[in-house]
């Protein structure tokens, strides 16, 4: 059975973006990217990864799920972000921008959508926001694989949105500390 990884950037204090979705307070470049990049690979934009000379092929992952705000930040410049992923955004208000023609929207149960994709054959499946979506999806997700950035934004998009107060064990796989700040926790459910 497939596994729904949440990997994501967050700060010390919980965020994955600041009040305004504005994630540029993240280290891309240090001693943690090439690492990072070997064990997440194809989890940038087709047209970053390619601009930057970074193979998108051979990743842990083969679909990438995200609310629409995730999706958004992209736009107008990337409307079919991760061409080399079978993309899935959720989405109750939204329509499809014109050149998207790569990416599924839909306003079904994240839930129901993500058992579906468990069921089928093929490679793992990526949560990469946003933290209201990490908030549903919470009881299916299998690895948490958090990017920790040695800053505090004090507010903005949690980790898992506005979850409510319902513990889960998780149990540590591997932590990676790196020269930059960065720290790679990685985590599966018990």
């Amino acid at each position: 059975m497939r596994e729904l990884t949440y990997f994501v950037a967050v700060s010390v204090d919980g965020f994955i973006a600041g009040p305004a979705g504005q994630f540029d307070q993240f280290l891309v470049e240090g001693d943690h990217a090439g690492e990072i990049w070997a064990k997440y690979r194809g989890t940038a934009p087709t047209a970053l990864a390619a601009a930057a000379g970074l193979p998108v092929e051979g990743g842990p992952f083969d679909t990438v799920l995200m609310g629409w705000n995730t999706f958004a930040v992209g736009l107008p410049e990337l409307p079919d972000p991760y061409q080399h992923l079978r993309q899935i955004v959720f989405t109750h208000e939204h329509q499809a921008p014109e050149g998207a023609a790569g990416v599924d929207f839909t306003d079904r149960d994240p839930v129901e959508v993500v058992r579906e994709l468990k069921a089928e054959a093929g490679a793992g499946i990526w949560l990469c926001g946003g933290g209201a979506l990490a908030a549903v999806l919470a009881d299916e997700i299998d690895r948490l694989s958090l990017k920790v950035n040695p800053v505090l934004l004090g507010d903005g998009v949690r980790l898992f949105g506005d979850r409510p107060y319902d513990p889960a064990a998780l149990r540590p796989l591997a932590v990676s500390a790196y020269q930059s700040g960065v720290v790679l926790a990685e985590y599966v459910r018990h």
